[in-house]
């Protein structure tokens, strides 16, 4: 079974600094793509950022700039570090994999809390 184990996240002054950090656990970080979304109160859930197994990065433009995004194949892990943070990047922050090949799949975390306020 293919799970996602997410740490990270909290309470944080705006201005500060988070790193998330997801481990996927059932199956390899190949051929895959590997990235954070989150979702506000209200609010759909959107994208943060992600990368592909090939080191292909994409970032929402609300954080370009700001959040950068690592992946490690070796271990099976992504991080994703947060810096300048700004009320409005209070939200569940939720780790995704996803797999188009054969054997495809996407499998989410439980999500982790982030709230930024001073």
């Amino acid at each position: 079974q293919v799970q996602l184990v997410e740490s990270g996240g909290g309470l944080v002054q705006p201005g500060g600094s988070l790193k998330l950090s997801c481990a996927v656990s059932g199956t390899r970080f190949s051929a895959a793509t590997m990235g954070w979304f989150r979702q506000a109160p209200g609010k759909q859930r959107e994208l943060v950022a992600t990368v592909t197994s090939g080191g292909t990065t994409d970032y929402a433009n609300s954080v370009e700039g700001r959040f950068t995004i690592s992946g490690n194949n070796a271990k099976s892990t992504v991080d994703l570090q947060m810096n300048d943070l700004k009320p409005e990047d209070t939200a569940v922050y939720y780790c995704n994999f996803r797999r188009k090949v054969t054997p495809t799949m996407t499998v989410w975390g439980q999500g982790v809390q982030v709230t930024v306020s001073s």
